[in-house]
């Protein structure tokens, strides 16, 4: 298998960004001493956007900007790319993802010291429900995720760029803004469950980092959820493939 250099460096460095202003944002909001401590919902929802804005600015030109393998799943699905391109661009995910998650550490790292909560955290990291009910947990990460990449494929395209092939059908296809908007409404409409995950990239790659690095006061990573927000994003993006091809693309005529 010959991996394409170009998509994977695009790929580590968006989502790399992504995960450190992500991860970031609920750093600031959660942890003690921090200037934005308890900002609250709306400043954790509104910066996630636009981290996926800075992603997508970032990634876009070169790899069409997946930065989800839930969305790079659905575009194979749908044949937008490949399945033998998946692999490369789920390592560089998963790879940016570890960098952005260790830069967050490193960023943080006094008020991780200065926070008793185990749980806050952790929740820097990774998701985690309000009311653990693991079957609906799923189901929300599936219904977020769903929306998340039907949209975008009803935007997809393929083309290329410097002569280098690439996947429009990323989350480039809808351009930096539209996509940042929608992680928005997807935040604030559907994320008060689960913390909206809908990219297994963004919550099993810090999570991970929680697991191995010394962070201090540091409780366990709940490995017991950590299934929802990889498997209810891979299906709920595997869906939208299906009905966007199924029905959207064939019947709509799109």
């Amino acid at each position: 298998m010959e991996f394409n250099i170009n998509i994977m460096i695009a790929e580590i460095f968006g989502t790399g960004l992504l995960i450190l202003l992500g991860d970031g944002v609920v750093a600031g909001v959660l942890l003690a001493k921090s200037k934005s401590n308890s900002a609250g919902w709306i400043v954790i929802t509104a910066a996630w956007a636009f981290a996926v804005f800075v992603g997508v600015v970032v990634a876009g030109p070169i790899s069409g900007a997946h930065l989800n393998p839930a969305v790079t799943i659905g575009l194979a699905v749908t044949g937008g790319i490949t399945w033998g391109q998946v692999p490369e661009y789920l390592i560089a995910e998963f790879i940016g993802a570890f960098i952005g998650a260790i830069l967050v550490t490193v960023h943080y790292w006094d008020h991780f010291k200065a926070t008793e909560d185990k749980g806050l955290k952790l929740a820097v990291f990774s998701t985690g429900p309000n009311i653990r009910n693991l079957p609906l947990n799923f189901i929300s990460e599936v219904i977020g995720t769903f929306v998340l990449v039907f949209v975008i494929l009803t935007f997809g395209t393929n083309g290329s760029s410097n002569g280098v092939t690439i996947a429009k059908g990323g989350m480039a296809a809808l351009g930096a803004l539209p996509v940042a908007l929608l992680v928005f409404v997807i935040g604030m409409s559907l994320g008060g469950t689960t913390g909206y995950a809908i990219n297994p990239a963004r919550d099993l790659g810090p999570r991970i980092i929680h697991a191995i690095l010394p962070i201090p006061g540091k409780g366990e990573s709940d490995w017991a959820y950590s299934w929802v927000p990889v498997a209810g994003p891979i299906v709920g993006g595997v869906l939208a493939a299906v009905v966007y091809v199924g029905v959207w693309r064939n019947y709509m005529g799109m």
